[in-house]
């Protein structure tokens, strides 16, 4: 048996443009999240396939697309009769535990499976004195989430099996809105001023009408999420200034604890002497906007939320301080997890593979051979294929269906209506000459023989993902 462990932390909305790893100079450093990058890897093209909680959680734990899944929607729950990874490493002799976020159903049908020890917070979770559910039912503990959930992770760890390898998700509530800080963060950034991102106001003209019709501006936000009486504003825009800075410092105070709870670890895994050994990552569910195009949330195929922060050590084998810049899914996540532990992803039915090939060795270091047929190449994925499917919600995003390139973010908008063919919009982005996404090229006739391309492509990773997307005819 391998005696590598598996610890994944994974967040729930953490912006990867507000992790130190992958800015420099923020005003809101992650020290402990940094750590990792700099004694292993940090991927700057992972990206999900689904840009919204539950449907990328299911394509983490199985492996596959939504449509093979069950979840394409936010209230989703996953299809029970489908594979986990969990259940193969229970198969193989790992001790198995998922502590957090589950956010894929909690109905008695829906409960994780393949794992020893599961203790999970009721849909999104509480901040303070949240409620778990576990086999023995629901309980209700005192404290902060964050706090809470650090502590039965480490507390897995520690009363462990230690003659037998480990797989431990530790999955966390944080930072999802609301934002609600920890009682010791919670002025950590009062005196702070955060700096706009440089598309901050973006107007959205010559895109989809999909952009203006969002309703996740930084302006529309509530009560709820800046906390404060608001003051009078003459302008929109000095309105949209004051949320914004009351939005940053607590979202960046609840990253805090994150980080914290990241620190905690790393400690822990020295303490218990399993340092080498353990596979160690970070990430989130899907990117997350903090002001970027005026926004909050995620749901868009643009970069700040397509694109997850993936942070990774082995030091046992992985060449430290690697920036990696080949794409790879989500759906690729459990693969990956196996083919760190050599056990065959024969045994896992699934539309992803794994991606150790991406990531470099420390010198004499080799990677098992078991999986090798199982593998994208080293320079990655050469598309992305991503749909969004959540319409109408809270947030009235656009449904759309596109693949992101190294070069290319391309999608098409629909909307349909019953008896009408459908409303279809398309945008092209050239991300080399255009990173902030601002000017949609897809009727510049220099483009033309390229977008013919890719909706070429794209109608080809329909095809090969099963996937049911209505505006297919029409591509």
């Amino acid at each position: 048996m391998s005696k590598t462990n598996i610890v994944m932390i994974m967040t729930d909305d953490h912006a990867w443009q507000c992790i130190s790893a992958y800015c420099k100079g923020i005003v809101a450093p992650t020290p402990h999240i940094d750590e990792i990058a700099t004694n292993g890897a940090r991927l700057d093209a992972c990206c999900c396939h689904n840009s919204i909680c539950a449907p990328s959680r299911a394509n983490i734990i199985t492996g596959d697309y939504s449509i093979r899944n069950g979840v394409r929607f936010l209230e989703d729950s996953i299809d029970n009769q489908k594979q986990m990874v969990s259940e193969v490493f229970q198969a193989e002799g790992y001790q198995t535990a998922l502590i957090g976020k589950w956010h894929l159903g909690h109905e008695t049908a829906n409960t994780p499976k393949g794992f020893d020890r599961w203790e999970i917070v009721i849909n999104q979770g509480e901040y303070y004195n949240p409620r778990f559910q576990s086999e023995q039912g629901i309980h209700q503990e005192k404290g902060y989430a964050t706090d809470l959930i650090s502590e039965k992770s480490l507390d897995f760890i520690r009363n462990r099996d230690k003659e037998r390898p480990f797989f431990l998700l530790s999955w966390h509530k944080a930072p999802h809105r609301p934002w609600v800080p920890s009682k010791k963060y919670e002025n950590y950034f009062e005196d702070i001023v955060f700096p706009h991102p440089a598309n901050y106001d973006d107007d959205y003209e010559g895109r989809s009408p999909a952009a203006k019709a969002a309703k996740m501006r930084i302006e529309q936000m509530t009560q709820r999420d800046y906390k404060y009486e608001m003051p009078v504003f003459s302008t929109l825009q000095d309105k949209k200034d004051w949320i914004y800075q009351r939005y940053m410092r607590d979202y960046s105070a609840v990253l805090k604890s994150v980080d914290d709870a990241v620190g905690e670890m790393l400690r822990c895994l020295k303490e218990e002497g399993i340092y080498e050994d353990t596979v160690l990552i970070y990430t989130s569910d899907q990117g997350f906007y903090t002001g970027e195009h005026g926004w909050f949330d995620k749901r868009f195929i643009y970069e700040e939320s397509i694109r997850m922060p993936f942070l990774v050590q082995y030091p046992a084998k992985i060449k430290a301080g690697q920036v990696v810049e080949a794409q790879v899914s989500n759906i690729d996540f459990a693969a990956t997890l196996l083919d760190f532990c050599d056990i065959p992803v024969k045994r896992f039915d699934c539309d992803g593979k794994s991606f150790l090939d991406v990531l470099e060795l420390k010198d004499g270091e080799s990677w098992s051979e078991i999986n090798r047929t199982a593998r994208i190449p080293a320079e990655g994925r050469d598309v992305i294929y991503y749909h969004y499917m959540d319409y109408p919600s809270e947030h009235n995003v656009y449904p759309h269906v596109g693949l992101r390139t190294p070069k290319y973010t391309f999608a098409a908008f629909y909307l349909l209506k019953e008896n009408e063919a459908p409303k279809i919009w398309w945008e092209l982005f050239d991300r080399e000459t255009d990173p902030l996404q601002l000017k949609n090229l897809v009727e510049e006739e220099a483009y033309a023989n390229q977008v013919r391309l890719l909706r070429n492509r794209l109608r080809e990773e329909i095809a090969a993902s099963g996937d049911e997307v209505p505006i297919y005819d029409y591509i």
